[in-house]
């Protein structure tokens, strides 16, 4: 099956159960987002996203000159069956998480970029290490370096830390806005596309059985 219909797959399973795909057994859900990964080599699976509402790099080139369907600003809705090519790795995964992102919300809806939350990054981390013992969104809820952010999206046992970055991130985006309405923060897609959120930072750790896990903290 190619990497899109797999994705295409999993979003459909995900109607189903409020948009959340786990790993096998049932999660529960506190305002956040998670994708968990299935076990014969995927692209990608994805979960739902935990946020409190309120109120120089890669991207940098594409997002100057002319702006073409950017010219009047962003765009009320995203654009349908955006999959933009992924961007070359840098060979930080954290920084490669924060380029992806700022990918969709630039030529997917012409959203400015979220800024690299570096200090955030060694929380979101041990987020990610966390939740790989005591489930999904566990360090949402107990905050166990302290507040991680505002929302938090999460990718429970990948293959890799690229499949997170360009599957993971991808499935997320494409759940677009719940209910057509882009200014509800209650999915994955809404932390994402948010102009509430300033900065973003990734995490990531990988279990002893090889499995990755990957924490995005909005703030």
């Amino acid at each position: 099956m190619g990497t899109r219909a797999w994705l295409v797959a999993l979003l459909a399973l995900a109607l189903g159960c409020e948009g959340v795909i786990g790993t096998g057994d049932d999660v529960g859900l506190q305002r956040t987002a998670d994708a968990g990964a299935p076990p014969e080599p995927p692209d990608a699976s994805i979960e739902d996203d935990a946020s409190v509402p309120d109120g120089g790099s890669q991207m940098d080139a594409g997002m100057g000159g002319d702006a073409g369907p950017c010219a009047n600003g962003p765009l009320a809705t995203p654009i349908a069956n955006c999959s933009p090519e992924p961007l070359a790795s840098t060979g930080d995964a954290h920084a490669d998480c924060v380029e992806r992102i700022n990918q969709f919300r630039w030529e997917c809806q012409c959203l400015p970029p979220l800024a690299r939350w570096v200090d955030g990054e060694a929380c979101t981390d041990s987020n990610a290490a966390y939740d790989s013992v005591n489930g999904v969104h566990a360090s949402f809820s107990d905050m166990p370096c302290g507040s991680g952010g505002r929302a938090q999206n999460e990718c429970p046992g990948w293959p890799s830390n690229d499949q997170i970055v360009n599957g993971c991130l991808q499935a997320m985006w494409e759940e677009g806005p719940e209910d057509g309405n882009p200014d509800t923060v209650n999915g994955h897609y809404e932390s994402m596309a948010s102009t509430s959120y300033t900065q973003v930072a990734c995490g990531f750790f990988t279990t002893l059985s090889g499995d990755v896990w990957g924490v995005q903290n909005f703030d």
